[in-house]
């Protein structure tokens, strides 16, 4: 264990531990990411005694900062490239209606004790007399290697005592690709209604986590399994099931969603992009129509679902700013390209695409390409295909007519110049013609081009030209 305490920080402790006779531990995240061969920057301390008051010696030593949270008893410095947190070795019980504990001073057992996961309650010894030390009373190691996640205690005492563990036993579950224990499962869905008591912002921060993991569709199938799903995001629940009619089904939507957002998960780690895969689809059981002759139907699905997603956002406690209207572009426009790559492809409905999408193009082809969940191998190499020519297409039409981000080259301002006009309808009436004349090809975007035409548009409906914009 001595060669992964080479960091000169834990030669500080341990001589200022020796030297105060105090025990010291590194506990948690550090010690288990240790042994999962992950690099790791926080590393908590746990003292038996005063940790704040050792915290302030330890950085008097190397000379640091130190920042003291006295309503939590902790202590924090930045070291070099590390940040330590200290505490005292802490005993804790709850009330039923809160997840704030009661906190006693305890020994090191007790400290293991609260702790919400085996992996969680490794602890390494930091005195000089037993440094780099083991201390893995609940048989986290071997949990490690089962590759399993576990409470040290009774998991419906450990739920119930702070239910947001209950996600943080799903988002560990996601991060690591680890199976959650049979009891702890048991005992989710047996305390999930105690989910109730947490606030929105800690629940949304552990399920942004999972969103996050490499593969999220462990977590979201823990959470629907345990209940924890219908509780949090009822939203996404409505997407599970097949209904069938005449013999005619569709596709499990709920199903479809989660390989959506696996396979958007292999081409990029932004978040956004991820929530806008899980909400790509979220009104189809609002749109969900059975047509005879036809079959299941889900006609507007994509404005139906771009209107939702501020409420969802505002629900989950979700920023209300630029990323929830790139979330909402990208459900709006998610059929766009998905149409383009089925039929013979036109400059208009690129030009289009591109005007409407503006930057977020890239992200837009993300997307549909990991709405392709078909097992068909004829069809997904079809759709690839396809999906090349669109994006080719695509960056020919944006090198030639610059439509992305487009700006009209003659303005509202131009036009009543031009004309001698206060704002007004004909104004409004002129600017679309243009905007529409550029976008399906017939004037180039150019303002020489663009004046022209708005002289004879403005000739047509009996204005004529009284000053020049040139």
């Amino acid at each position: 264990m001595k060669a992964h305490l080479k960091h000169p920080v834990f030669s500080i402790i341990s001589k200022l531990a020796g030297e105060q006779q105090v025990q010291a531990f590194a506990i948690g995240g550090f010690v288990r990411d240790i042994f999962l061969h992950r690099p790791s920057k926080d590393i908590d301390i746990v003292i038996l005694g005063n940790g704040i008051a050792f915290a302030e010696t330890v950085a008097k030593k190397l000379k640091v900062k130190l920042s003291v949270f006295k309503n939590f008893g902790t202590a924090m410095l930045k070291y070099r490239d590390v940040e330590v947190e200290f505490v005292g070795a802490r005993k804790e019980s709850y009330r039923a209606d809160s997840r704030k504990p009661i906190v006693e001073n305890g020994t090191l057992d007790d400290d293991q004790k609260r702790r919400d996961f085996t992996i969680n309650a490794l602890a390494i010894a930091l005195h000089p007399d037993q440094f780099g030390e083991l201390i893995d009373p609940f048989e986290g190691m071997k949990d490690l290697k089962r590759q399993l996640i576990r409470t040290p205690l009774n998991p419906l005492e450990t739920f119930s005592d702070d239910p947001l563990r209950m996600m943080r036993a799903v988002r560990f579950a996601s991060q690591l690709g680890f199976t959650i224990a049979d009891d702890a499962f048991d005992a989710i869905k047996q305390q999930k209604e105690r989910i109730k008591i947490v606030s929105q912002e800690r629940i949304t921060d552990e399920l942004n986590k999972i969103i996050l993991s490499p593969k999220p569709s462990i977590g979201f199938e823990y959470m629907f399994d345990t209940g924890l799903l219908h509780l949090i995001f009822p939203q996404m629940t409505a997407l599970y099931g097949v209904e069938y009619i005449n013999g005619k089904g569709h596709k499990d939507n709920f199903y479809h969603t989660l390989q959506v957002l696996d396979n958007i998960c292999m081409d990029t780690t932004d978040l956004w992009i991820r929530w806008a895969a899980i909400l790509h689809d979220i009104a189809k059981p609002a749109t969900k129509r059975f047509e005879h002759g036809h079959g299941w139907t889900f006609h507007g699905h994509e404005d139906r679902g771009a209107r939702m997603v501020p409420k969802i956002f505002a629900q989950l406690k979700l920023p209300l700013n630029e990323h929830m209207k790139f979330v909402q572009k990208l459900v709006q426009l998610h059929l766009r390209p998905i149409v383009l790559a089925q039929e013979t492809i036109t400059d208009s409905a690129v030009r289009r695409l591109l005007f409407e999408a503006g930057d977020d193009v890239e992200s837009l082809m993300l997307l549909c390409k990991a709405d392709v969940t078909t097992k068909n191998e004829y069809k997904v190499k079809k759709y690839r295909q396809n999906f090349e020519l669109v994006q080719q297409k695509l960056k020919d039409v944006e090198e030639r007519d610059k439509i992305r981000n487009w700006q009209p080259p003659v303005t509202g301002n131009d036009i009543m110049q031009l004309f001698g006009l206060k704002e007004g309808r004909e104004v409004g009436i002129i600017k679309n013609q243009i905007r529409e004349a550029i976008l399906e090809g017939e004037i180039p975007n150019t303002r020489e081009a663009a004046l022209t035409f708005t002289i004879s548009k403005g000739e047509e409906i009996g204005l004529k030209v009284v000053a020049n914009t040139n």
